[in-house]
């Protein structure tokens, strides 16, 4: 397909529908489009839109991130066997067969071959600057890899490995099985080499016969200015190795950016505090600040207000994806000094006479510099 159509469209629902209707749309959809009753052009993609559109619209934190970041959210997120790994078709159909089969043979379970590796994911902790910036990072995790002596062979160097005659090597057996769409040729892993389509004389000493071993390896990310906490980079390839030679899983980034002591954010903005006297805030005055990019002048109007909230355009975190910053939110905060001397106090006393300052009138603080 050229591109993914709306995931609710696909299953004809609205955003707001709940669980239990988006499984009934999909059960009533499925069975419609199973390849095995519908023999249209184009039906076996048709059926795995509809799927992948279930898959993610059934599990809460996939649907969120999907109403956050749409496609582009749930692709650099799921592979596609972590989009259909908690999904049981059995349940789901009430134990109508096929389906099982159906997914395994579209996205790659049940199939002989090789096996692609498992996807890991792990978490990097960045300072406020450093998303600001951007910036290269190392990150270091276990993975599996193949086994050096044996080269993921899961024999011991020199022994023997033969075909498993059961499947003649292709890791794979098939049955047929009656089921709501008629009989269907059902693919399952051959029970007697467990899909690896072979028999080891004597297996690897170092590995076990696993044909894996671990290894503590370090991936340089690089980290695109403006980033957010949870937001995941995919690493492709840095995975776990597949089964049979397949190909390499992905590492999945999450990254955490911690609090800031200065300043608060929220998406591209950021807020912060200054901190002026009370003459200041009558008469006007400007502060020079220090932003995550240098230092800032802030124009504070006079009879400003303790609690306003100034802004500077443009001044903010960069957008992740677009061009341009946030702004920054500045509250301005009027300092009471503790103590003063005696002519300050007099002064401040006909102050007090002179404006009728009546301080029942202020406003409450509001809690969070973004209200």
């Amino acid at each position: 397909m050229a591109g993914k159509r709306d995931y609710y469209e696909v299953l004809g629902v609205a955003r707001d529908t709940d669980a239990d209707a988006i499984k009934k749309a999909y059960r009533k959809l499925a069975i419609q489009l199973h390849p095995d009753r519908n023999k249209e052009a184009g039906a076996e993609e048709k059926f795995k839109e509809l799927s992948e559109a279930y898959a993610v619209l059934s599990d809460a934190e996939k649907k969120a991130r999907y109403d956050q970041h749409g496609h582009a959210g749930i692709d650099q997120q799921y592979s596609s066997e972590d989009l259909y790994r908690n999904i049981n078709f059995n349940d789901l159909f009430g134990g109508m067969g096929g389906f099982e089969n159906i997914f395994g043979q579209m996205f790659g379970g049940g199939r002989g071959g090789p096996a692609r590796g498992r996807d890991l994911q792990t978490t990097h902790t960045l300072t406020l600057e450093e998303a600001f910036k951007g910036t290269e990072v190392d990150v270091t995790y276990w993975r599996l890899e193949s086994c050096t002596p044996c080269k993921g062979s899961g024999a011991e160097p020199g022994s023997k490995v033969d075909t498993c005659p059961t499947c003649r090597g292709t890791g794979q057996v098939q049955r047929l099985a009656r089921t709501a769409f008629g009989t269907l040729s059902q693919v399952t892993s051959c029970p007697d080499c467990a899909g690896a389509g072979r028999r080891i004389e004597k297996p690897c000493r170092t590995c076990k016969g696993s044909g894996h071993d671990r290894h503590r390896r370090t991936v340089t990310v690089s980290v695109p200015a403006g980033i957010e906490s949870g937001q995941v980079l995919r690493m492709a390839g840095q995975g776990e190795v597949g089964g049979r030679g397949g190909p390499m899983g992905d590492l999945y980034v999450e990254v955490q950016v911690k609090p800031h002591e200065r300043f608060e954010r929220d998406g591209a903005d950021l807020a912060t505090e200054a901190f002026i006297s009370f003459p200041e805030a009558v008469l006007g005055t400007t502060v020079t600040l220090e932003a995550l990019d240098g230092p800032v002048k802030l124009e504070v109007p006079s009879g400003t207000p303790a609690g306003k909230v100034l802004r500077l355009r443009g001044r903010g975190m960069p957008h992740l994806r677009g061009a341009g910053r946030g702004d920054l939110h500045i509250a301005v905060r009027v300092a009471v000094p503790e103590k003063v001397s005696d002519k300050a106090k007099a002064l401040l006393g006909e102050l007090a006479a002179e404006l009728g300052a009546d301080a029942t009138k202020m406003g409450k603080r509001k809690k969070g510099l973004f209200g």
